[in-house]
C-alpha cells in the first residue's frame, strides 16, 4: 500500500493526509467543485476534481473509484460520514482491486443494522436493552410500549445514527405520529425506513469503547463518556469516564472485545453502551446499544489520552500488519 486516496473533505481529510505522510505513503485528495480551495486539496500530494458540487460529489461511488484508478491509488480511506459505512462501497473497492481502509463489507452490513448488532450482542451473552425486532410494525411498537409500563420507549431507525429517525414517546397516543415521522426521517436520511422500539432509560450515562482489530485479535483502547448531549447530539466527550465504576468499566471492555473477537473485527470501531443509574446516581447496570464500524469523529479524544495515532494504526492494519 503506497498511494492512498482520501474519499472525504475538511478536517478528517487533512487528518488522514497527515497520517499517510507520516507513514511514508503518497496521498491523493478528491474535491467537489465548491471545495477547490480547501486545505485538503492543497495539502495532498495530488488532487483530482470530481464532476459535482456539495456532498453528492463525495457520495458517488463510481466517481471515487474512477479517481482512484486515474491516480493509480492502491487504497481508499473513507474518513467518517459519506461512504465510510457503506458496504457496497467496500465491495466496489474490492472489485476494483483497491484496499478499503476500514472494516470488511460483511462487518459494515452487520453493525450498520442495529437489529443485527443487538442479535450479535445477545449471542455473545452481552446485556442489551429490551427492544422489538428490527423493522417493527406499528402494532408491534404499540404492544412493546404497553409492555414497558409508564416509562415510555424510544423509536429508532434501524440503519440510523446521529439522532435522526429517533423519537422518545411517553404517551400511547403519540405512537402513530412518532412512528410515521421516524420512518420518513429514516428513509430520507439513510435510504432505509425500518425502525424498532427500545425501552426508554430515564437516567443513564452514555459511554463508548474504542476498539481496534486486525481480523485476528482486538484491543480496547479505553472509553469515552459522551453523556452530555443536546437533541441526541454529543457535545462533550471525556476520556476516561470520570464517573464509571471499575466493575462496570471492566464489564464494558469485556463486552466490546467479546463482540469484536466473535466477528474477527478489522480496523477501528466503537461499541456504545448505556449505564443505567437510579435517582441518586448509583450505577445499576450496563447494556449494549449499538456499534459504529468506522473511524469516529471524536477519535482524537482517545488519541490524546493514549498517545496512539488511531488513523496510522488503521492504515497499518489495512496493510496487513498485526497488532
Amino acid at each position: 500500500m503506497k498511494k492512498v486516496l482520501i474519499a472525504n473533505r475538511g478536517e478528517i481529510a487533512v487528518r488522514v493526509i497527515r497520517a499517510v505522510a507520516d507513514l511514508g505513503m503518497y496521498s491523493v485528495a478528491v474535491y467537489a467543485k465548491d471545495d477547490a480551495l480547501s486545505n485538503h486539496v492543497r495539502m495532498a500530494d495530488e488532487a483530482i476534481a470530481l464532476a459535482a458540487a456539495g456532498p453528492a460529489a463525495y457520495l458517488n461511488i463510481e466517481a471515487i473509484i474512477a479517481a482512484a484508478k486515474q491516480a493509480g491509488a492502491d487504497a481508499i480511506h473513507p474518513g467518517y460520514g459519506f461512504l465510510s459505512e457503506r458496504a457496497d462501497f467496500a465491495q466496489a473497492c474490492e472489485a476494483a482491486g483497491i484496499t478499503f481502509v476500514g472494516p470488511t463489507a460483511q462487518q459494515l452490513n452487520q453493525f450498520g443494522d442495529k437489529g443485527q448488532a443487538i442479535a450479535l450482542a445477545k449471542a455473545c451473552g452481552v446485556p442489551t436493552m429490551p427492544s422489538t425486532q428490527g423493522d417493527a410494525s406499528l402494532e408491534e411498537i404499540i404492544a412493546f410500549f404497553d409492555a414497558q409500563g409508564r416509562n415510555g420507549i424510544v423509536i429508532k431507525a434501524v440503519g440510523g445514527g446521529g439522532g435522526r429517525g429517533m423519537r422518545v414517546v411517553v404517551s400511547r397516543e403519540e405512537l402513530p405520529e412518532a412512528y410515521a415521522r421516524c420512518k420518513a426521517e429514516a428513509q430520507s436520511a439513510f435510504g432505509l425506513s425500518a425502525v424498532y422500539g427500545e425501552r426508554l432509560v430515564v437516567r443513564a450515562r452514555h459511554v463508548e469503547v474504542q476498539v481496534i482489530g486486525d481480523g485476528q485479535q482486538a484491543i480496547a483502547l479505553g472509553e469515552r463518556d459522551c453523556t452530555l448531549q443536546r437533541r441526541f447530539q454529543k457535545l462533550i466527550e471525556i476520556a476516561p469516564s470520570p464517573l464509571l465504576s471499575p466493575v462496570l468499566r471492566s464489564q464494558m471492555m469485556d463486552a466490546a472485545l467479546k463482540m469484536a473477537q466473535q466477528v474477527g473485527y478489522r480496523s477501528l470501531g466503537t461499541f456504545e453502551f448505556l449505564v443505567e443509574e437510579d435517582q441518586n446516581g448509583k450505577q445499576l447496570n450496563v447494556v449494549f446499544i449499538e456499534a459504529n464500524p468506522r473511524l469516529q469523529v471524536e477519535h482524537t479524544v482517545t488519541e490524546q489520552v493514549t498517545g496512539v495515532d488511531l488513523v496510522a494504526v488503521q492504515l497499518q492494519v489495512a496493510q496487513g500488519k498485526t497488532l
